[in-house]
């Protein structure tokens, strides 16, 4: 089976690497993805984007990838998308338009629900299979759309999780992966560091040089620097984290934590004009969907302090935050993997 591929971020590519193991060897890619998985038609660190503002600067650019690999589908059996709809949804409807018969599985899906609904009749009439992720988003969805909640990936690459909360004088903090993320969040968690006593450790990614360290991070003599950030987590009593996969990762670990997040201010006033969530967090979303309740507590912009910060990590409910978090892990049940390639091998009559 030759599948054409369309992974962008690289959570995404996490996720597909342990697709590809349940795939097996039959399983051949080409496309966008992650060049450990092979020969990519484009190398990933060009695609990637921070912000609104930037998107419209590299347009262009993805107009040119989008023709593409239309081209590339010509030439495969089915198309696999994963996640990065501002990509993946335009390429999906050119695909449709050139190739009406091609099966296209979209894994991981739009976040239509949180905003630009009118998207969910498009992705009905566009996709072969919805692989959702998010047990509550068929819902959204009519009554007759391909769409099917196939457990959640991060339950298939988490291996460690906490027992219990007996402290170990650990705190974790995770400023991101993007350069502006992290710049806004160091100062911040150097002061917030100073308040706390005992070891600090600090997630840095593994494939960042030493000189891109010291420009973007400053002084992190306060901290210990770790890659691992499943084990680091498990390790540790609490947790600063910048919005993203990794806050969903504590959750499943069961690692109490706050979420924090700075954006670009014209990116944080058009993303709260077009995106109608109560919560940034996505253990938060579910949790409320399923239970009426929250896991962690959320600062955004302007109330990202130090002081907001330590008292969160000081008055925090911990044994609360232990109990929901088991609820968000058996609301979500399984992972992902196995699914999704039940769902690839199967004949368009199964």
């Amino acid at each position: 089976m030759k599948l054409l591929v369309s992974a962008l971020e690289h959570s995404a590519n996490v996720h597909l690497k342990y697709l590809m193991k349940e795939l097996g060897a039959d399983a051949e890619i080409c496309g966008i993805f992650d060049s450990s998985l092979g020969e990519s038609i484009v190398d990933l660190r060009s695609t990637a984007i921070m912000g609104f503002v930037d998107v419209f600067k590299k347009l262009p650019f993805f107009f040119r990838l989008k023709d593409q690999m239309v081209n590339l589908a010509s030439n495969v059996d089915k198309v696999l998308l994963i996640d990065s709809s501002g990509f993946n949804l335009p390429l999906a409807k050119a695909i449709r338009k050139r190739y009406p018969d091609k099966e296209i599985i979209y894994y991981i899906l739009p976040q239509a629900w949180a905003w630009k609904k009118k998207r969910i009749p498009v992705l009905e009439k566009t996709i072969t299979k919805l692989a959702s992720i998010l047990p509550f988003e068929p819902s959204y969805y009519s009554s007759m759309a391909p769409i099917e909640y196939v457990g959640h990936p991060l339950l298939d690459e988490i291996t460690v999780q906490k027992t219990d909360l007996i402290p170990t004088g650990t705190i974790t903090f995770m400023p991101g992966s993007r350069p502006g993320e992290i710049k806004k969040l160091m100062n911040v968690y150097r002061e917030v560091r100073s308040k706390i006593e005992g070891e600090a450790m600090l997630i840095i990614p593994p494939h960042f040089s030493a000189e891109k360290i010291t420009q973007l991070y400053g002084d992190i003599s306060a901290f210990t620097v770790t890659h691992d950030a499943h084990i680091t987590l498990a390790r540790s009593d609490f947790a600063f984290i910048c919005s993203g996969t990794a806050t969903l990762e504590a959750s499943l670990i069961g690692t109490p934590f706050v979420l924090v997040y700075i954006a670009k201010k014209l990116d944080y006033l058009i993303g709260r004009a077009l995106i109608k969530l109560q919560y940034a967090g996505l253990a938060n979303l579910l949790l409320s969907h399923a239970y009426g309740t929250t896991l962690h507590p959320e600062f955004i912009q302007d109330a990202v302090t130090a002081e907001n910060l330590y008292n969160s990590y000081i008055q925090m409910d911990k044994e609360k935050f232990f109990r929901d978090a088991a609820k968000l892990r058996s609301l979500l049940g399984h992972g992902s993997a196995k699914r999704v390639s039940e769902i690839l091998k199967e004949t368009p009559h199964d």
